[in-house]
């Protein structure tokens, strides 16, 4: 310490110091140790709430794309693709799309005695489903595959988990698949067709448990009236590409369908999780700027009891600017440990939400996380240095802004006044 300068010696004193003398420096300590202990607080919590969202984005995402396909190329109009084949070759041609598979995709209701669900019924090809998601690729294995069982013309079905709870239907049971027939004179009747239930699969992702079902290509094609797929779906090399692909393919390929990628699909979750995290961050951000702003205070009460000594260090030669940095690195010092206190408490947290969120749970009795809110049932983390070095350069700054003032108050303090005593 005694090689740094003056200026760091005396800030460092003032600031270690004041834990030393009467009634007013314990008071001032106090008032310092609440201003870092706030930039502590808010600076972990800034962390530790942008980790729980950058995790439940990633955790929801791969969730969804464990079902979902990273692209669709799908027939207007509802209507069957003219050469499916031939769009799948030309798919596959295009670099970064490694697997293809037809599908047919319909919205219908499933009922089973007096319960009535509406269902996203999905007619996939078993032998290349599996290629492109890796919900039909689990399904596909096993001793029987879940999968073999869809066989064209079998009428069997897959429900998600919660859809088959709501139904009361297991493995074995018949549920009936209701959607909208046209008479000849134009009328719209209900059509019901009899399923038998395969299996019951796990997506992990709740919307898709207690929505999505899954049938035999042909059986799907043949219940809503089609000659073939509707749809092709492709997994793409990495899917966070998946945008510009969908752009190049829609540019290649000659067919009266568009084209869909992941994001789009479920655009408007992801807008929502972004604006959310934007504003949680602004306002946690305000938490610290008044944390830092608590530093003026501790700093005009520290300026106002060391006027005496302000003078003598004036009358000795300390410059002005001398005298102002001898607050600042006070300020600074104090902005500084609140800082890393907070990265270190808030990484701390961030890294184990998930023992300490099911402990919360365990003591308060009650579910913080339930899945039929936020599509997962357990709390996942994912600190990212991109958020937190900015939270830390923001602390920095808005601590070193704090000083500003009462460091410039305490340079015009004047030697001749303070020792005359008035």
């Amino acid at each position: 310490m005694s090689a740094l300068p003056y200026e760091w010696q005396v800030g460092w004193r003032y600031l270690r110091g004041a834990r030393r003398g009467g009634r007013r420096n314990r008071f001032v300590s106090f008032i310092a140790g609440v201003a870092t202990l706030g930039i502590a607080l808010g600076v972990a919590a800034l962390i530790v709430v942008l980790s729980v969202m950058n995790g439940f984005q990633k955790e929801v995402r791969a969730r969804m794309l464990d079902v979902i396909p990273h692209i669709e190329l799908v027939a207007s109009g509802g209507r069957a693709l003219a050469d499916a084949p031939r769009t799948m070759r030309e798919a596959l041609g295009v670099p970064g799309v490694v697997a293809a598979a037809p599908f047919v995709a319909a919205q219908v209701l499933a009922g089973r005695g007096e319960r009535l669900r509406g269902v996203l019924l999905r007619g996939i090809d078993p032998a290349a489903a599996p290629q492109v998601t890796a919900l039909a690729a689990r399904l596909a294995t096993g001793s029987p595959a879940p999968l073999a069982a869809l066989r064209p013309g079998s009428h069997a079905i897959l429900l998600g988990r919660v859809l088959a709870q709501q139904l009361g239907a297991a493995a074995g049971d018949g549920v009936a698949l209701v959607l909208p027939s046209r008479a000849g004179d134009g009328e719209v009747l209900p059509r019901t067709v009899a399923f038998t239930v395969a299996g019951v699969f796990d997506a992990g992702h709740y919307e898709y448990d207690s929505t999505l079902a899954l049938v035999n290509l042909a059986d799907a094609a043949g219940l809503v009236g089609v000659d073939g797929a509707t749809g092709i779906a492709l997994r793409v090399a990495d899917p966070l590409a998946a945008p510009a692909l969908a752009r190049t393919l829609a540019a290649r390929l000659d067919g009266s369908f568009y084209v869909r990628d992941w994001t789009l699909s479920n655009r408007t979750w992801f807008e929502a999780v972004q604006l959310q995290k934007r504003m949680l961050g602004l306002i946690l951000v305000l938490i610290v700027a008044v944390a830092a702003f608590n530093l003026v205070s501790t700093l005009v009460m520290t300026v106002t009891d060391k006027r005496a000594d302000i003078a003598i260090l004036r009358t000795l030669g300390a410059s002005p600017h001398s005298v102002m940095g001898i607050f600042f690195v006070q300020g600074a010092l104090a902005g500084v440990a609140g800082t890393l206190g907070g990265v270190a408490l808030g990484l701390l947290v961030a890294l184990n939400v998930g023992t300490l969120v099911p402990a919360i749970e365990r003591g308060l009795g009650t579910q913080l996380l339930p899945a039929s809110v936020y599509f997962i049932d357990r709390m996942p983390s994912e600190p990212l240095a991109s958020d937190i070095v900015p939270i830390a350069l923001a602390s920095l700054a808005l601590a070193f802004l704090a000083t500003l003032y009462p460091s410039w108050r305490a340079s015009r303090v004047e030697p001749a006044v303070e020792l005359r005593g008035e």
